[in-house]
């Protein structure tokens, strides 16, 4: 009585029944990108007072310390809960150690305090590394003699460095630097020092990859054009897996509370084999080269640079990272807000 006359194929299975309408497919949605669960990015620097754009970084900006707390603010309204601070020295202030690293008035401790005192609530993570300080642009103490960077008296001034973000507030410390043992040394330290609930997120597996030249322009490591200089005595080897793997697991044995993924996009692969190794809490950073590569396709007009952006971060959700350090992070969340406003 009710049969439909035009039955067509004898198919006892038709996928496109969940994906008839848009109601039906938010029902089955398996990935949700959330607002947050996005980490923004910032870069920090010393002089000025207004936001300098960075050229390779279209849309992404050095803050003043003056500026920041603004900057933070609308942030936080927007729903952003969480912030990775980046300083940008000017070149007289680096020198082959780094010793700016440590400076108790330094940009990192100044703007965590500002930052902190606007907005005690937001989540602060700092960078623990000492290539923004270098006058040669590695990730440590670099010896010439040996033509690599000195492992163990890199890790002594990252524990110091971290009990210094520490004592300004910062709720985590992200060592990147990729040295051995440094992931127990920092834990040990900031214990030792009172900070038993700084949390860390650790770069578990930071892989020597081509997609940082936009960031290392940002905080002045590399000049323009010239990509920075050669990291894979300590980064991991974009070939490598296991390596990878056993890496992430050594730093969820010294302490880690956050295992990290970078860069994000070209190693899914490696974030969803960890996220199968681990009940820890994974990151994943879609890197400056990830962003510049979807922003300048979109401005030349051959992607469409929100279906491309949101396809992008979905990817990474759905290989198992439960937090993305992006670039898109506000604009993302700016888009969100607009679109709730019209509903509203």
């Amino acid at each position: 009585m009710w049969e439909n006359p035009s039955r067509g194929l004898s198919c006892r299975y038709r996928l496109r029944r969940l994906r008839k309408t848009s109601s039906i497919r938010g029902l089955v949605r398996e990935c949700e990108l959330e607002i947050d669960h996005l980490v923004a990015p910032i870069f920090v620097r010393e002089e000025g007072k207004d936001p300098e754009p960075i050229a390779s970084l279209p849309g992404i900006f050095r803050h003043s310390l003056q500026e920041l707390p603004r900057y933070c603010t609308r942030l936080f309204e927007l729903g952003i809960r969480a912030v990775v601070l980046f300083p940008c020295l000017s070149p007289e202030r680096k020198d082959p150690k780094g010793k700016a690293a440590l400076d108790e008035k330094g940009v990192v401790v100044q703007a965590v305090r500002a930052i902190k005192a606007e907005l005690p609530s937001l989540c602060v993570v700092t960078d623990v590394a000492l290539d923004p300080y270098t006058s040669h642009g590695h990730d440590g103490i670099w010896d010439p003699e040996r033509d690599w960077v000195d492992n163990d008296a890199t890790v002594a001034i990252l524990c110091e460095m971290a009990v210094l973000h520490a004592w300004a507030g910062a709720d985590f410390v992200a060592p990147s630097d990729m040295m051995d043992g440094r992931v127990g040394a920092i834990r040990e330290r900031l214990d030792s020092q009172g900070y038993p609930y700084t949390g860390i997120i650790s770069y578990a597996a930071k892989f020597a990859s081509a997609y940082y030249g936009p960031f290392r322009e940002a905080i002045g490591s590399a000049q323009p054009g010239s990509f920075g200089v050669d990291k894979s005595t300590y980064q991991l080897s974009v070939t490598n897996v296991r390596e990878a793997l056993r890496d992430a697991k050594l730093d969820e044995e010294e302490g880690a509370d956050i295992l990290m993924v970078k860069p994000a996009g070209p190693y899914l692969d490696v974030l969803a084999k960890l996220r199968e190794k681990t009940l820890l809490p994974l990151a994943a950073y879609q890197v400056s080269g990830e962003y510049a590569q979807i922003v300048a396709a979109a401005e030349h007009g051959w992607v469409e640079r929100a279906r491309v952006r949101d396809e992008s971060l979905l990817a990474i959700k759905r290989a198992g990272a439960d937090l993305i350090f992006t670039y898109f992070a506000e604009e993302v969340a700016r888009e969100r807000a607009s679109q709730r406003d019209r509903f509203v």
